[in-house]
């Protein structure tokens, strides 16, 4: 069976999950994320198989989202966040906002985050670029943009 192709589609939406829309995708980019770099190290933390780490991996590194760096003499790689990776956790970040509030259960998040500037634990607030405001689902208009259809 074919793989639809969400990147040839005029959406932003549709564009990311072509590259992260895969389940192991945004868990592989978590890891990292937080110091897991090597394969092995990967691999053990999602029980993940060899060969579909290895594809989720490449299709990474392809998409500019994470970069190889040699670490051993021999050809072993560490996998390491690019600009473009760090936006995508930051996305991701405001899935666990909503994963913390719907689905964490009574035992709570199972993580905290802590905000470097001021010390605090946190929660990502998405807020509007040009005035600061809080943005949410129904205080937006969607409107065509320069790439729509026509």
């Amino acid at each position: 069976m074919q793989r639809t192709r969400f990147g040839d589609m005029t959406c932003s939406i549709a564009r990311t999950l072509d590259v992260i829309g895969e389940p192991w995708s945004p868990l592989i980019l978590r890891d990292v994320w937080v110091g897991m770099t090597r394969f092995d190290q990967l691999q053990a933390d999602l029980g993940i198989s060899r060969k579909v780490l290895t594809e989720r991996l490449h299709h990474l590194v392809e998409q500019g989202v994470l970069e190889r760096r040699p670490y051993d003499a021999r050809p072993r790689f560490e996998y390491h966040l690019t600009d473009k990776g760090t936006e995508l956790v930051e996305m991701l970040m405001v899935m666990v906002r909503w994963g913390d509030r719907w689905l964490a259960g009574p035992a709570g998040p199972p993580v905290l985050y802590r905000h470097h500037a001021c010390g605090e634990i946190a929660s990502v607030d998405p807020r509007c670029s040009h005035c600061g405001e809080p943005m949410h689902a129904d205080d937006v208009d969607v409107l065509p943009g320069p790439g729509a259809a026509a």
